[in-house]
């Protein structure tokens, strides 16, 4: 394929996506001109560029920032949300496409987004009846999932525009963003200033790094809440997924998806991944925990939590027919995994199809869910002269 045809490609995937829009600013790594819509990056050149992407109704200004590489690995960022909006991955035969699902304006992503691509805090996933002690005294965060605290409370990090700034490094490229959360907010105490830097290398791995301080004594789970489709985002559902999950135990739940506790193996159970399985293959057997959670919705306990401080093999999940997939290698106990189970096609997605149950799957790295009120479980505490530091990272490719 020519150069020019290349670019036409890319030019065309990425109006679809709404980056044809007007740059405000613009940054390059390797090219003064990689940074214009106009300019097609050879193979390893890394480029961000800026733009706006409109108001929230608040009128607070909202950039969006697109950077990585057009031919192996790039991505649009939202300063709402700290959100991921697409992520651009070719298939085996070197053709791009969006395998994230997301939302077109600010408006909608205000109005109706289940956390598509966000980052979540101050604690990831449930806290039951929103309510836990710490150090004798007890906090109540407002519940927004029936009668269960999720993903921070109704207005989590997940509501904040987030002050953003570049990151350009010699092998890497990206935005480190930054918020600063005060005590009592949605009834978590301690003032905590948070940043979560997304940098892309040249070897299409996506890093995520989270640290976090208080000063007061409080919980802290951050995470990513990406709705991956390996198959491009709108193309259908995942069940012809092939996942795998380094996990011998996971986190059963009750009905309102609160975990009872123990950690219960998964062997002889829907829950083994252990090796290659579709996410369809078991999700419509009538066992408890699969009705309970509406599909996969679960924490999965990774096998090497406590062997290392660096990031190591926590799934992968692949694309039969494009040959995508993505590996996720984190630092945490837990991941969530999701088979988007409450999409119902009330939402059209960025690229006019509408997202439907099973249409995409998440990753989520994290603690366990309702670990504030579970003793045995690993501590989501941090006290003030502590440092929350956490990295995930998705490695994206094609067989």
């Amino acid at each position: 394929m020519s150069d020019d045809l290349a670019r036409r490609d890319v030019l065309k995937a990425a109006a679809a996506a709404g980056v044809a829009g007007v740059a405000v600013s613009a940054l390059s790594v390797g090219t003064a001109d990689a940074a214009t819509p106009s300019h097609h990056p050879s193979h390893g050149k890394l480029f961000i560029r800026k733009d706006s992407f409109g108001t929230t109704s608040a009128g607070e200004p909202v950039e969006r920032y697109s950077f990585g590489d057009r031919k192996r690995l790039w991505i649009q960022m939202l300063t709402y949300g700290a959100l991921i909006q697409t992520i651009w991955v070719p298939d085996r035969w070197g053709r791009m496409a969006n395998v994230e699902l997301g939302l077109k304006t600010i408006e909608e992503y205000q109005a109706e987004s289940p956390y598509f691509g966000a980052t979540i805090g101050r604690y990831a996933n449930r806290i039951a009846k929103g309510r836990f002690t710490l150090d004798g005294v007890t906090y109540q965060v407002p519940p927004n999932d029936g009668q269960n605290a999720l993903h921070g409370g109704p207005v989590g990090f997940d509501k904040h525009v987030w002050a953003a700034k570049v990151i350009e490094q010699h092998d890497r490229v990206g935005v480190e963003f930054s918020l600063i959360s005060p005590n009592g907010d949605q009834g978590f105490p301690g003032t905590m200033r948070v940043k979560v830097s997304y940098t892309i290398d040249r070897h299409a791995t996506l890093t995520i790094h989270y640290q976090a301080t208080t000063d007061m004594p409080t919980v802290v789970n951050l995470t990513n809440h990406a709705y991956f489709n390996m198959g491009g985002e709108g193309s259908g559902d995942v069940y012809d997924h092939h996942a795998v999950i380094n996990a011998d135990r996971y986190t059963p739940i009750d009905n309102m998806s609160i975990p009872l506790g123990p950690l219960v193996p998964v062997a002889g159970t829907p829950f083994d991944f252990r090796k290659p399985h579709t996410f369809g293959e078991r999700i419509r057997d009538g066992v408890e925990q699969i009705v309970n959670g509406h599909g996969y919705d679960h924490n999965w306990v990774l096998n090497q939590h406590g062997k290392s401080h660096k990031p190591s093999f926590a799934a992968k999940v692949s694309d039969p027919r494009s040959g995508r997939f993505v590996e996720c290698w984190t630092d945490q106990p837990g991941v969530q995994v999701y088979t988007g189970n409450f999409l119902d096609g009330s939402i059209v997605g960025i690229s006019g199809k509408t997202y439907r149950q099973g249409d995409a799957f998440t990753l989520e790295t994290q603690h366990f869910p309702n670990s504030p009120n579970e003793p045995s479980y690993p501590s989501t505490v941090l006290r003030p002269g502590q440092k929350f530091l956490s990295t995930t990272l998705y490695r994206f490719g094609a067989r």
